[in-house]
C-alpha cells in the first residue's frame, strides 16, 4: 500500500513504520491513524514480519493528537468520536499478535507518550524526552495516559508526570521503568531490530499468547490470571511448534517453528 503519512519498509524480520508528518510534528490524525491500523494488519498478516517498530525519525517521536482536529471537534459526539479513533488504534497495538516497539528519538509528547505506552516495548535514544502535557491547556490525557502510565511506573511518578507537564530525560526514564533500553542517538531502531532478530528464533505462537497473558492477566485478579494463564499454556502444548520445540532441545538442534 502507498502511505501519506507513513513511511514502511522492512528491516529483515521487522516492520519498520515511521510517521512522516514532520510538518505537524507527526501529529496524529485521522488519515495517520488510519494509516497505522493498515500498517498493523499488515504486518500481523505476514508471516515473515516478526516484530513492528514504530519511529517518529531522529528529531520527534510524535506530538500526540492534531490539535487543529481536536479544536475542530466541537460537539460531545466529535469529541466521543476522536478519544474512540484512539482506543481502537492503541487496542490494535496491544492486540497484535507479535511484538511492538516503540523507538523514540527527541520528543514524545502526550497522545505520543500514550501511543508509546501501548506498544510492548520502548526505547529511547539518549537525547530522548517524554511528557503529558495536557494541565498546560487545561485537559486531562484522553489516549489512557491515566490508565497505562500508573500501571507502568506507579501512580505516584504518573500523578507527578501528569500533574507538572514536565519533561523526563531518558536516563530518568529507564530508572522509573517508562523505557527497558537507551540507545545511542540515531541507534533505536537498529536496537528493536536486533532484539527481533532474536525473537525471529522463538516460537512465533508462544510469543502471541505470552503477550495475550501479560496484557490480559494485568487486568485480572491474581487467581483468574494464573487459570487464564493454564488455559493458554495447555492450548499451546497441542501445537506442532511445542512438540518441534521440545524435539530440537532434546536433540541438541535449532527448532523450525511454523506458527503452527
Amino acid at each position: 500500500m502507498a502511505y501519506k503519512t507513513l513511511q514502511v519498509q522492512r528491516e529483515g524480520p521487522a516492520a519498520v513504520v515511521t510517521f512522516n508528518r514532520p510538518d505537524k510534528r507527526n501529529a496524529f490524525n485521522t488519515e495517520m491513524k488510519e494509516e497505522v491500523l493498515t500498517a498493523l494488519r499488515e504486518a500481523g498478516q505476514d508471516a515473515a514480519v516478526r516484530g513492528v517498530v514504530f519511529s517518529g525519525g531522529s528529531k520527534i517521536f510524535s506530538a500526540g493528537q492534531d490539535l487543529n482536529e481536536a479544536r475542530a471537534a466541537g460537539t460531545a459526539t466529535e469529541v466521543l468520536e476522536m478519544l474512540m479513533s484512539w482506543q481502537k488504534l492503541l487496542g490494535a497495538i496491544e492486540d497484535l499478535s507479535k511484538p511492538v516497539f516503540a523507538a523514540v528519538e527527541g520528543t514524545c509528547m502526550t497522545g505520543g507518550l500514550e501511543f508509546a505506552l501501548a506498544c510492548d516495548i520502548r526505547i529511547a535514544a539518549e537525547d530522548a524526552a517524554f511528557s503529558i502535557t495536557s494541565s498546560r491547556i487545561g485537559t486531562v490525557p484522553g489516549a489512557g495516559a491515566t490508565v497505562r502510565l500508573p500501571r507502568l511506573i506507579g501512580e505516584s511518578k504518573a500523578m507527578e508526570m501528569i500533574f507538572g507537564a514536565e519533561p523526563v530525560d531518558a536516563a530518568e526514564a529507564l530508572r522509573i521503568g517508562l523505557v527497558g533500553h537507551i540507545a545511542p542517538k540515531g541507534q533505536t531502531i537498529a536496537k528493536a531490530v536486533g532484539m527481533i532478530r532474536v525473537y525471529e528464533r522463538r516460537g512465533p505462537l508462544s510469543l502471541a499468547l505470552a503477550k495475550r497473558a501479560i496484557r490480559r492477566g494485568m487486568q485480572m485478579d491474581q487467581r483468574s490470571a494464573l487459570d487464564y494463564e493454564t488455559f493458554l499454556v495447555s492450548t499451546v502444548y497441542g501445537t506442532e511448534d511445542r512438540r518441534e520445540g521440545i524435539s530440537a532441545f532434546l536433540e541438541k538442534r535449532e527448532p523450525h517453528f511454523k506458527g503452527r
